[in-house]
């Protein structure tokens, strides 16, 4: 008989649904039951969803599982008290990203309480497994000094107690990431370039903005690139993206503009030769990591999780200043340009589920078994 896993997604954001969808598709040996919330009204959903599932899914919620493996958005500790029978399930807590490294917003307010529930939830769980060694390192980091914070009464030992139970596990990718290179014929012997990112101040738009405005003045009318800004866009786009649109089509250089998906984006990625980021937050960096697949070289910041994946020689250095970032950002990507002093493309084949999936395996046998006996 199958071992049976309740999954929950708390806020089933884009990389959340690769997630959980990848587990269902490949671990064959797993029944999945899946509940998954919308990736709206962060606020309320970080501090509501125990409150949603409970109140429309109880009888789901309910039944015989195995393991109970959630998002670090699910709100374990009140969720288990409205539904007692989720507290005797061995339970894995995953964190594709934690809240105390996650970069504010400009309009949010001021508030502990994202912090508060990730942590009473991380001290329900059995094991909590993280996507990369940066977000590992930084919510142990966060948590610390959260805890040195308030004001008494605080036990001992709790990041101790949580460091025993954590290891690492990225989100793989599909195996449509990793098809043949396409031989696609260059537009004036241009280089093609992409920003493939969420359209949100976190990816810096300004940064690329201002790095374009850098290259486009060095090279006028001779721009020796094409560049595709794709990525999900949502009502409030960043003004930077208008800027870029504008400073690109008048330099000749404006390539894809706006979402693609399915077939027609892996195409594009496979016809790309540099993938760019600008990015203050991201825990794994997936997009990156699925342009690299398809062959491309990356060009990223030395911060997040891209010097764990490519080397901190690799990534363009920052100060916090953006003209300066702006300097390095256009250096790096001239040093790119280049096909002759461009750098290998990075091996992620251990990102295909043929060869990383055994461990998400391995985690769900172990806790299943610790609830069988």
């Amino acid at each position: 008989m199958n071992h049976r896993v309740l999954l929950l997604s708390g806020y089933d954001a884009a990389s959340h649904q690769r997630w959980r969808k990848g587990l269902a598709e490949h671990l064959s040996e797993f029944d999945f039951t899946q509940l998954a919330l919308p990736p709206r009204h962060f606020s309320w959903r970080i501090r509501g969803n125990s409150l949603s599932f409970a109140g429309l899914h109880r009888e789901t919620l309910e039944a015989d599982y195995d393991v109970l493996l959630a998002t670090s958005m699910v709100d374990l500790s009140a969720l288990r008290g409205m539904v007692p029978a989720l507290a005797r399930l061995p339970t894995v807590l995953y964190f594709h990203e934690n809240q105390f490294s996650y970069p504010k917003s400009r309009t949010a307010y001021a508030s502990v309480e994202p912090q508060i529930v990730t942590l009473y939830s991380a001290l329900c769980a059995d094991r909590l497994v993280f996507n990369t060694a940066f977000n590992h390192d930084s919510f142990f980091t966060g948590a610390e000094q959260l805890l040195r914070k308030l004001p008494d009464l605080v036990p001992a030992g709790i990041i101790k107690q949580l460091q025993s139970r954590a290891s690492v596990i990225p989100v793989l990718l599909e195996d449509t990431c990793f098809l043949p290179r396409e031989a696609v014929p260059k537009c004036n012997g241009r280089a093609q370039l992409i920003w493939n990112h969420r359209w949100e101040y976190d990816k810096n738009p300004a940064l690329l903005l201002r790095a374009l405005q850098l290259l486009c003045a060095e090279y006028g009318a001779e721009l020796p690139f094409t560049l595709h800004v794709v990525g999900q866009s949502f009502r409030q786009v960043p003004v930077e993206f208008a800027a870029i649109k504008q400073l690109l089509s008048d330099a000749g250089g404006l390539g894809q503009w706006g979402y693609l998906s399915g077939t027609e984006y892996r195409q594009l990625l496979a016809s790309c030769d540099l993938v760019l980021s600008s990015a203050n937050h991201d825990f794994q960096g997936l997009s990156v990591l699925e342009a690299v697949a398809a062959g491309a070289v990356p060009v990223v910041p030395n911060h997040q999780a891209y010097p764990e994946w490519f080397g901190a020689s690799a990534c363009y250095p920052l100060s916090g200043e953006l003209n300066a970032d702006a300097e390095a950002f256009a250096t790096a990507i001239k040093a790119r340009l280049d096909p002759i002093k461009r750098p290998a493309t990075v091996d992620l084949s251990a990102l295909q589920w043929a060869a990383g999936g055994s461990q998400y395996q391995q985690l769900l046998r172990e806790l299943s078994a610790l609830h069988r006996h």
